[in-house]
């Protein structure tokens, strides 16, 4: 039997071309042997290359001498060779596979006791996972688990590219079976290009996506009974949810934050002015209400970058000097007075001063991709 070879690097192959060309030659001229090959006419081959080529080919099982003359080359079905040749990599690949079988068979008899265990050391139907990695495992067999709905809140401007990618193998099952999903974005989202071309595929799969100006916060539900919302500030953790009267209650903050939203477009489709205008009253309330700019770049879904140029030209268009007369002003100037409808229109016709000269820079500019692992993600 041929041991095996060493794999090859990538891009590289088993069989040069003179290797090929030498086993041709063979094929054509039967009786052949090592002597004669050199005197063919079609093989322009040194003598040393020749000879390693043959040398290779016997190694891989594509010649061997004929059994009554040694000198003779015989060529090999290449199929038997490559049979032989692969034997051992078989052998070696069944054995992986066990290995992978047994080890999920005897790990996942302890899910049922992990889980368990987790659950009696929690508060009622409250539990806390403090590790992102446990979180994500703990969000994928939910959304494996889901069978009807998933409601999602995703702060930020936008994701990365390679998480909105992870999100649509995942989502496309969900849409698959039949799950419904709605997700609510910030409006700043509607300036992310990878947020604008992942929503237009799942849209097309039948997802749907609203935005609004200020969000309530990140939350998932999974058919109406199993809760995720963040762990306290700063940290990587969730809180699981599986109480019937909060997760209720958590479900009722998104209906009402969903029948506010608008349909998720990208800015040019929607009207830049519109939505840019919508942003800077949202800031010019938070601003009047004294937040600072870390606080109202989250709640808006900005970098704090792009935060603190929208407050800087807001004081500047006003003539503010500070924050607080910012605020004064904005109040004398009656562009505090209401919030923005579902539609978008801005409450106070008088805002034009403060928020008609935003130029493309209500969501795109320096904001950063929102952390999380997508649609179904922390």
């Amino acid at each position: 039997m041929n041991q095996p070879l060493p794999a090859v690097s990538c891009g590289s192959t088993y069989l040069s071309e003179t290797e090929v060309a030498v086993y041709s030659c063979i094929l054509e001229n039967q009786q052949t042997s090592r002597k004669s090959l050199n005197a063919l006419a079609e093989l322009e081959i040194p003598r040393e290359q020749l000879e390693a080529a043959v040398t290779r080919l016997k190694e891989l099982g594509l010649l061997r001498s004929h059994a009554k003359d040694e000198a003779v080359l015989v060529p090999v079905d290449p199929d038997l060779a490559a049979a032989a040749l692969t034997a051992p990599i078989q052998e070696s690949l069944q054995h992986k596979r066990h290995q992978l079988d047994q080890i999920s068979v005897e790990f996942g008899r302890l899910r049922a006791r992990f889980l368990e265990g987790r659950r009696r050391g929690t508060t009622g139907n409250i539990e806390v996972i403090a590790h992102l990695d446990e979180v994500r495992a703990a969000l994928n067999r939910a959304s494996d688990e889901c069978r009807e709905e998933v409601l999602s809140s995703q702060p930020g401007g936008g994701r990365s590219p390679e998480v909105l990618q992870e999100a649509i193998s995942r989502d496309t099952a969900l849409l698959a079976r039949g799950v419904r999903m709605r997700t609510l974005y910030n409006h700043t989202a509607r300036f992310n290009a990878p947020s604008q071309s992942y929503v237009s595929v799942m849209s097309g799969l039948g997802a749907e996506y609203r935005t609004v100006h200020d969000m309530f916060g990140r939350l998932i539900v999974f058919d109406r009974e199993l809760a995720f919302i963040p762990d306290r500030e700063g940290s990587l953790g969730a809180v699981v949810i599986r109480e019937p009267s909060i997760v209720t209650y958590l479900c009722s903050v998104f209906e009402n934050e969903w029948a506010h939203a608008r349909p998720f477009a990208d800015a040019a489709v929607d009207g830049l002015e519109s939505v840019a205008k919508e942003l800077d009253g949202t800031i010019l309330r938070l601003l009047a209400a004294g937040y600072k700019d870390e606080a109202i770049g989250r709640r808006v879904g900005m970098s704090l970058r792009t935060t603190r140029k929208h407050v800087a030209d807001i004081m500047e268009t006003l003539g503010a000097v500070s924050r607080f007369q910012a605020g004064v002003l904005a109040a004398r100037a009656g562009l505090l007075d209401e919030e923005p409808d579902a539609d978008g229109a801005d409450g106070a016709d008088g805002a034009d001063g403060a928020h008609g000269r935003r130029d493309g820079r209500a969501g795109a500019g320096g904001d950063e991709p929102a952390t999380g692992a997508g649609d179904v993600g922390p």
